[in-house]
């Protein structure tokens, strides 16, 4: 009875060894900081677990039992679970490691978007003015933030802070409002069926990280297309830009002699009528002076932009592209799906999307000296398209002596590097160089408004317009995410034989195999 009340402190120093360690655990884990207090506890419970351990060894012999050996394993499992578990929970508050499996990226930013925010100059904040709080919005708010410093959002009650609510001039719940020093912009408004938009937000978010709009001008008088809405208008196109602070103004050249010095790219969406030989001059004399060009031509127009483009190695083909594998998405053989882009700014995000043009006709590229060129839209190699010559034929067949076989060219975006002039009255001028960009795409309805958000329409001509620009430090235009569609279609006998092969014939085989396998070992 001595023996046992003398070690009786002893083994109050286990129990006390294994207290002070769940304190500390469970104070760093609880807390999610580990400070020094859960520190003190870790490194008090291993001193007096180790204590413990010296003088049951010095009292007895029984480190070379089994008994002995097997409880010390077991210790030592316990302790280093916990101390696992403790790094991890260390390591996790202080590093962010987080991985979108998702096939389309559902739940990570746009690159556009990221690098946006990156870049983020000055201080934003989003106010969400709603009750509810719902997770995916949360979720997406998350994502800015984890990106940038410089961004916040809170989610607050009108009723609540109606002075701040005044302040914003919010009308109802779900609206949400950006704010970067005085400037305030509305974002948009949240319900049942809105749920916060990334190409809103980064779209505001550029806004308000800008000085200045980017003019565009867009060349009328000749049948383009209108930059009003209504029937064959590009609304739509220009709503677009505006929405990524480029503004979009008409310009008629028969009016002026040369393309305005403000201007950043120049459109011509379209053209139905030849342009005369002074406005084709300036569009010449502008793209050799670094300016950017897209032109956007039709089928069966003539432009008289011919001579331009084949000083840039261009060549307006007059036949009609064909693709027949429109059909089973429902449209017809002379609406070339393309789902092949090339490697450049314009398209590098597109992978496998899908852009469609309505009546287009393809392009040929010649290679011309101190002329980079790109493919931008190729559509599917023979036999689903083609080019198509006979055009007023109803039954539209490929014919080996006139046709041409895809794939085919429907857009094309080219560089040119333009030396400077030396500025009169300079010794030794140093070497400069400006670079002119040109895009040709063998289609403009595309463009107009009600196929413009349809797939990736409006990126294509968004893409361009921003890389024709030159302001590299532009995110291109961002697309909207979706999931992909994994739903299998059965019919009513493919059903019923699912639901028989899983309610009966499967358990049916496990007791088949099981009493087998009992009466063998019978």
């Amino acid at each position: 009875m001595k023996i046992i009340k003398k070690n009786q402190p002893v083994k109050y120093l286990f129990f006390l060894g294994l207290f002070l360690l769940a304190v500390g655990l469970t104070s760093g884990i609880v807390g999610e900081t580990w400070g020094i207090i859960p520190l003190i506890f870790l490194i008090a419970g291993t001193i007096t677990l180790s204590l413990w351990i010296v003088l049951q060894t010095q009292q007895y012999q029984w480190w070379n039992s089994r008994s002995t050996q097997a409880g010390a394993n077991a210790l030592i499992v316990i302790v280093a679970v916990f101390a696992i578990v403790g790094l991890l929970n260390f390591l996790g508050t202080r590093y962010y490691l987080r991985q979108d499996l998702t096939e389309t990226q559902l739940f990570s930013l746009a690159p556009q978007s990221q690098e946006l925010v990156r870049r983020l100059e000055k201080p934003v904040k989003v106010w969400i003015f709603d009750v509810n709080r719902n997770p995916l919005d949360k979720e997406l708010l998350e994502n800015y933030r984890r990106e940038s410093s410089k961004f916040e959002f809170e989610y607050l009650d009108p009723q609540a802070r109606p002075t701040l609510a005044n302040k914003f001039g919010v009308q109802d719940y779900g609206e949400v409002y950006l704010e970067s020093g005085d400037n305030r912009q509305l974002v948009q408004k949240l319900n049942i069926n809105e749920r916060l938009s990334e190409i809103r937000l980064t779209n505001r978010l550029q806004q308000v990280n800008s000085i200045s709009t980017t003019p565009v001008y867009f060349v009328q008088g000749h049948g383009e297309h209108s930059l009003t809405s209504g029937q064959g208008g590009i609304s739509q196109a220009i709503q677009g830009l505006s929405n990524i602070n480029y503004s979009g103004s008409p310009l008629n050249l028969g009016e002026k002699s040369q393309v305005p010095k403000d201007v950043s790219v120049v459109v011509v969406a379209g053209a139905k009528r030849e342009l005369f030989d002074r406005e084709v001059k300036a569009l010449q004399d502008y793209l050799n002076g670094g300016g950017n060009v897209l032109l956007m031509i039709d089928p069966n127009t003539k432009t008289n932009l011919e001579g331009l483009l084949k000083e840039w190695g261009v060549i307006l083909d007059n036949r009609l592209a064909v693709d027949v594998s429109g059909s089973a998405v429902g449209l017809g053989p002379a609406v070339p799906i393309v789902t092949d882009y090339g490697q450049h700014p314009i398209t590098q995000e597109f992978g496998n999307g899908i852009s469609f043009y309505r009546l287009a006709r393809p392009l040929e590229i010649n290679p011309v000296a101190g002329i980079k060129s790109t493919i931008l839209l190729q559509t599917k190699p023979y036999p689903d398209s083609w080019a198509e010559s006979d055009q007023e034929s109803e039954k539209l067949e490929f014919n080996p002596e006139t046709d041409i076989p895809g794939p085919l060219t429907l857009g094309v975006a080219l560089t040119k590097t333009i030396p400077t002039t030396p500025t009169e009255g300079e010794e030794k001028p140093p070497a400069r160089r400006m670079e002119s960009r040109l895009v040709v795409i063998g289609d403009s309805e595309f463009a107009t408004d009600g196929l413009f958000e349809q797939q990736l329409n409006g990126d294509v001509f968004l893409n361009s317009v921003t890389w024709l620009s030159q302001q590299d430090q532009q995110p291109l235009s961002i697309r909207p995410k979706e999931p992909r569609n994994r739903r299998i279609n059965l019919s009513v006998f493919q059903a019923n034989l699912l639901a028989l092969s899983s309610l009966l014939l499967l358990p049916l085989l496990g007791l088949v195999t099981a009493a087998i396998i009992w009466w063998k070992r019978r």
